[in-house]
């Protein structure tokens, strides 16, 4: 029986050793820019990367001033149907769509000097959106605050307190300033919280310098560190996205129309303008930018060109449509408005928007003709190989006529319609398609070639 015990305690000697030596996985991820539709698809690719390592602990490493409503409130949701805890450090600030973030965090530690709250609903401007915004984001920081429980408490006098891990009323008076908390919020003004502030209030766990100082306090001691790195296409996602990309991009679409313009059939230019659209609107349309029916203005607005330039005769109301709709899908697709409410766009982006799609436009244009005219007429360097350049003189023998008709000048003949000055004379006893140098030539008349030019004799009455 003794030597049982004696197996029985060895047993649990190394299962207490083996859980003491076990690292804990910790998986980091930095949110330090405004939260965009790009931040809402690295947390996604952050959890599944967590969740693929098995990690114990989530930790975010916050600062950000805020961001898009939408796209925070899809973070939230991923953190809280999270199995594995989320803590979150705020290095210095977590306003409006990061306080939400933040709430939504099973543990809060801020470095001292940092912020939370100032949840206000604003457009780029700064200006407060209407109601119906509020009205959502106070909801939203309510329900987060409420989703980390409640204590209930029955007193002696058989009353009913209920004490919540954080207080719905707080999360509210981070987005309204007209919510009153006695000595909280009464301020009259928006609620936003220092760190002391914040403990007090049961809106942070503790003060930390570093990560290492947060993991501390949670009670990690020994621990792996996982951080996540952007992807390749995270990066190329990023890159192309920039303005200065754009236009180069939008500079490849025009180039290579006109480019498919000047030569028959489809080729290689058409090819780079199709990559060069694919480049331009794919990385938008992962940004959240870019939405279908843009992407589709510009394709019938691309239609409607190609239809002016090969089936209808002339530049008209297709043509202009065709220019009007390329434009706005190009402008369209670098702004973010919602369909086509504009109501939260700042004018400085729409600006932006308009100057690298214009910029674009008219340097691609600028650029093919240039390009062109080297292509095209390059007798050296390297475009000469790219067109056909050799000259077919008319004295060396190239003509685009049969060269019978040129014996025929200074040769004399009859009339055999009337003149006028087109018509019919007989040469030879053959007849042939003449044009009276006069204007006017009666038929039986007697005349003489005087020319040939294109195809067509030249004559003249004969002197008589």
């Amino acid at each position: 029986m003794k030597k049982y015990w004696l197996i029985l305690f060895l047993l649990s000697s190394l299962l207490v050793f083996a859980q003491e030596t076990q690292h804990t996985l910790v998986y980091k991820l930095d949110i330090k820019q405004d939260i965009t539709p790009a931040t809402r698809r690295q947390v996604r690719q952050a959890f599944e990367a967590a969740d693929s390592l098995k990690a114990d602990i989530f930790l975010i490493h916050m600062n950000t001033y805020g961001g898009t409503v939408v796209d925070a409130d899809s973070i939230r949701t991923m953190i809280l149907q999270s199995k594995i805890p989320v803590y979150v450090f705020i290095d210095n600030n977590a306003a409006s769509a990061g306080a939400l973030i933040s709430i939504a965090c099973d543990g809060i530690y801020m470095r001292p000097g940092g912020s939370i709250g100032a949840a206000t609903v604003v457009n780029q401007t700064g200006s407060a959106m209407p109601d119906k915004y509020q009205s959502y984001m106070r909801s939203t920081m309510r329900s987060t605050a409420e989703a980390h429980g409640k204590d209930t408490v029955i007193t002696a006098e058989n009353d009913t307190i209920i004490s919540w891990f954080r207080d719905p009323k707080i999360a509210e008076a981070m987005v309204d300033e007209s919510i009153y908390i006695a000595g909280v919020s009464d301020s009259g003004k928006v609620l936003t919280f220092t760190p002391m502030e914040a403990i007090g209030n049961g809106y942070c766990e503790g003060t930390a310098e570093n990560v290492e100082e947060v993991l501390d306090q949670i009670g990690v001691k020994d621990y792996e560190l996982v951080e996540y790195e952007l992807t390749w296409i995270e990066k190329i996602i990023s890159l192309l996205v920039s303005p200065m990309i754009s236009g180069l991009l939008i500079m490849a679409i025009i180039g290579g129309i006109y480019f498919e313009m000047q030569s028959p059939g489809i080729g290689f230019p058409l090819g780079i303008a199709a990559l060069a659209a694919i480049l331009y609107f794919a990385p938008l349309y992962l940004e959240g930018l870019a939405a279908n029916w843009e992407i589709t203005i510009f394709i019938i607005g691309l239609v409607l060109l190609a239809l002016e330039i090969f089936v209808i005769p002339g530049f008209g109301v297709a043509g202009i449509i065709g220019v009007v709709l390329v434009f706005l899908g190009l402008v369209l697709s670098l702004i973010d408005n919602v369909n086509f409410d504009f109501e939260h766009v700042e004018l400085r982006g729409v600006g932006v928007a308009i100057t690298t799609v214009v910029v674009g436009v008219f340097g691609g244009f600028l650029i093919s003709l240039y390009l062109g005219q080297k292509v095209f007429t390059a007798q050296s360097g390297v475009f000469k190989n790219f067109a056909l350049n050799t000259v077919q003189h008319v004295d060396e023998g190239y003509v685009s006529v049969e060269t019978s008709l040129f014996a025929l000048k200074g040769k004399t003949g009859v009339a055999q319609t009337v003149l006028r000055p087109g018509g019919k004379v007989s040469i030879e006893h053959e007849v042939y398609d003449a044009v009276a140098e006069n204007g006017f030539i009666e038929k039986g008349k007697e005349v003489r070639v005087t020319r040939v030019e294109s195809a067509q004799l030249y004559v003249e009455l004969t002197q008589e």
